[in-house]
């Protein structure tokens, strides 16, 4: 298991690492077809930092598929409603390749407040 202090770190240093963690690039014997064998968690997830003016400029955009089913909202707006661990899965989640390992390599990945 991986630990990852975030205490007065910023969000994208705290997510590249827990994403290169996840991929198994420290690993000897690292294979990028299969979902390395290492858990990451990530401590003191309140207490990150997010610099300059991304509280309100950071945006999380999704769509549902529907007309008019685009929905945006900002850093802050998400924070308050789901928390700032949310913030830190889903910057890890961007910066894991985009194929079916995502999901089980995600899986792997816990965050404490």
């Amino acid at each position: 298991m991986i630990t990852i202090d975030a205490q007065d770190k910023s969000l994208g240093r705290v997510a590249s690492a827990a994403a290169k963690a996840l991929l198994g690039k420290h690993n000897t014997d690292f294979t990028k077809h299969l979902v390395a064998k290492v858990e990451v968690k990530i401590v003191n997830a309140d207490k990150i930092k997010v610099s300059g003016n991304k509280e309100k400029a950071m945006e999380y955009v999704r769509y549902s598929g529907y007309p008019g089913g685009q929905k945006i909202e900002t850093y802050d707006q998400m924070t308050a409603r789901r928390g700032k661990k949310e913030a830190i899965r889903r910057a890890v989640l961007r910066m894991l390749p985009k194929n079916k390992l995502q999901t089980p390599r995600i899986k792997l990945l816990t965050i404490e407040a």
